[in-house]
Parts: structure tokens; sequence; C-alpha cells
């Protein structure tokens, strides 16, 4: 909606547009905060997308598992981890995480990596967890947080990193990253879905 108020609006160039954007998008995220910042904005124009990769996030894929999937609300107290057994490093990716926007109701679909050190998450409670978006309402990185909140809570992990690529509508990316620790972003790269 927001990108589309700017039919019939001409910029000066790709720079303005940019500009633009930053200011309307940062004057949103800060708007009332205490922190102020800018941010971050890039344009892909036409004559760049064939330069674009198309990659599969890493992680082991829990969509392989065949479990029965009866809720769709989220429900936290579908995950639980193995406190009693040795830690693990782990990155785990599914491409089923599926909400639906808060304002129009339209089906936003998303490809989610979960990387943890901590004690080792039930892989059918998570994937159970993940499909159980199905029904709910809220934007992406309402989602992101709310997956991040809810590992951190019901499996403890000592470090815990949640990020999602969403599959584009009206041409936007939205690709939400939660971390708990100072790391580099993820490689913005495009998925197959994408």
């Amino acid at each position: 909606l927001y990108l589309n108020s700017f039919n019939n609006t001409a910029f000066a160039s790709a720079d303005a547009v940019r500009d633009r954007i930053r200011t309307d998008v940062s004057a949103a995220i800060w708007h009332g905060g205490s922190l102020q910042s800018s941010a971050g904005v890039r344009l892909l124009l036409p004559e760049q997308l064939e330069r674009e990769k198309v990659q599969e996030l890493a992680g082991l894929s829990i969509d392989r598992l065949d479990v029965e999937c009866t809720r769709y609300q989220p429900a936290p107290e579908l995950l639980t981890a193995a406190f009693d057994e040795k830690p693990v490093d782990e990155i785990l990716v599914s491409h089923l995480l599926k909400s639906n926007c808060l304002v129009t109701g339209q089906p936003d679909w998303g490809s989610v990596q979960i990387s943890y050190s901590g004690p080792q998450i039930d892989q059918a409670g998570l994937l159970q967890y993940i499909v159980s978006f199905r029904n709910h309402n809220e934007f992406h990185e309402q989602c992101v947080e709310r997956i991040y909140m809810d590992v951190l809570a019901r499996c403890k992990p000592t470090k815990l990193a949640v990020y999602a690529r969403y599959t584009r509508r009206g041409g936007l990316d939205i690709n939400p990253w939660r971390t708990s620790h100072p790391q580099s972003p993820p490689a913005n790269v495009r998925t197959a879905r994408q």
C-alpha cells in the first residue's frame, strides 16, 4: 500500500526514491521512540536483476518430517528441547512458514532459518509450531520476533538467531532477522521461492 501511494509520482533519480523510502520507513520505525537511527534501503534496478544470485538458506530442512499439524494459531507449547542431553549447535530451516497480512489479510509465505546453540530443539514440535502460524494475522517482523521469543523462552538456547525470507508482494523484500548476539547479518540472497 505504501509503495502504491507513489503511483504517478515523478522522482529525479533512483537516489531520490531511496532517500524518500529511507526517510519514511525510519520515521515509522522510530516514531515516538528515544532511539533514532536510519533504516537501510537498497533498490534493485531492473538492469541488475539478472545478476542476482539464487541460493537456499543453509541448514537442515525440517520439512522432511512426517508430522500431523492440527494447530493454526501460534502454539508455543509445541516447542520443547532436550535439557538433559549434551548441548548442540544447529541450524534448522523450514519453507512452511505462512501467516496473513495484518492489514489486508493476504497470505504471506516465507522460509525461516533458526540457528542456535543449546539444548537440542525437538524438530517435530518446531515444525508443528511453524505451521501453527497458518491462520495468524501479523506482520513479517512481528512473526519473526514472536518465533524468536517463543524459542528463547521455551527451549532456552544460549545463542539464537531467527531469519525469515518472505516471498514478495508488491515487489518489496521483507526479510526480518533477530539475533541474541553480535554477528554479521545474513547474506542478502534470493531463495528460489522469492
